[in-house]
This record gives C-alpha cells, structure tokens and sequence, in this order.
C-alpha cells in the first residue's frame, strides 16, 4: 500500500504544562499514523537540529536564567528558525505529517506570560522564526497543576535534578495552565484543548478524535 501524503503537509503541535503527557502522547500518535501508512516526522522543540539541540542543552541547564527571560525568548527562537528551514518546512514540502512536541505556544506561555516578555517582542521573533510556517493543529494537553507535577516528579530519573522548568513551583505551575487554556479560547480554529486526565489511551483516543477530523479534511482539500 502506497504511503499517504498531502500536498502542502499536515503540520501537528503537542502543548502543555509539565507533566502533561506530551512526550508519550505524540509517540502514540506517531505510532498510529505510520500503521495507517501515513508518512510523519516527529520532532520537538528545542531542538530538532544539532544546533537547537545545544541550544536546548543551554536552556535546560538553567545557565542563562540568570541573563532573563528576553534572551532566553530570542535562544528558543534561534532554534526555532533552524528546526523550521532544516527539519519542518522540507517534511512540509514532502507531504508529510510532522508531528512536533512544544512550539511557539510554549514560548508565549514560559517566556511571555510568567517570563514577563513583551508579548509584541514575542510575536516579532515568532514572524522571523517560524517564516510563514504555521501549525495546522495544536493539542494543548490540559492537567492540574498538581497532577501535572506530581507525573513530572514521579518519571523523573531520581538522580537527575529537575530541569530549568520542572523546578519552579506551584504557582507558576498554575500560571502556565491558565495561560495555555487562554490560548486555546482565543484561537479555537488552531487550537484544541484536551483533557490529559484519566488513562494513557483515554487521553489518545481523545487526541485521535480532533486528528482524524483534521485529515479528513485535509485529504478532501488535496481532492
């Protein structure tokens, strides 16, 4: 059976708060695209490219936190730009579905709304990242707080101190969640927000609903 391709690509943003179920979200939906014989590149964000990738080694180890959130804002944006000209637009351009953990949304909410950065700052550097390079769908993958946290601490490798974001508390934890939540009311035609509580195939299945609506209409648009 011939691979199923589209003809501008289908681009996929997985959001969150920590704890969400993000990571293993996208991977079952990867997984259920290719047995469907869809062709998919699953990547995340930062990184994606060797040098987003040292980028994202940079933020994480909390080395520029010190400088603030406006550099930290222009470092995921640097990364930003090589993953789309590298790794997105050229899947794009081949028809394939990309599937990408965390985009500029993360960027809005982490730098923007609790960062304190210049959300006009913010949307300037997103216009020069992403370079006309819009998601077609984002989950934003909706958790408590506390549940939330309480899953990132609880996968986390006891012997490895939490990230540059894991660390913060509740508060700012909560913060994230009502910004993502906005997001997601002020662009619902983007925007889908789903319930991240319950089971690991209760969420997916959830997932799958919007996707399969999202293809359909994609492959009747390629008709």
């Amino acid at each position: 059976m011939a691979s199923k391709a589209f003809k501008n690509g289908v681009f996929i943003t997985f959001e969150g708060g920590e704890g969400a179920g993000k990571s293993s979200q996208i991977n079952a939906l990867n997984e259920k695209l290719n047995k469907l014989n869809y062709k998919t590149v699953l990547t995340r964000e930062p990184g994606g490219t060797a040098g987003a990738e040292a980028i994202r080694h940079v933020i994480l180890s909390g080395s520029v936190e010190k400088l603030g959130s406006d550099i930290e804002a222009m470092l995921f944006s640097a990364a930003r730009s090589d993953h789309v000209e590298k790794v997105i637009k050229p899947a794009l351009k081949q028809g394939k579905v990309v599937l990408c953990d965390r985009f500029f949304d993360s960027t809005r909410v982490y730098q923007g709304i609790t960062g304190k950065v210049d959300m006009d700052f913010l949307y300037s550097l997103e216009r020069i990242a992403c370079n006309g390079i819009w998601p077609d769908l984002t989950l934003i993958l909706d958790l408590s707080a506390e549940e939330g946290m309480k899953r990132a601490n609880a996968r986390r490798d006891k012997n490895l101190r939490p990230d540059r974001f894991e660390k913060e508390d509740m508060q700012a934890q909560q913060k994230r969640r009502e910004a993502f939540r906005l997001i997601a009311n002020q662009e619902p035609n983007r925007c889908a927000l789903i319930d991240a509580s319950g089971t690991a195939k209760q969420v997916a299945e959830r997932i799958w609903n919007v996707v399969q609506t999202l293809l359909e209409r994609k492959t009747i648009d390629n008709g």
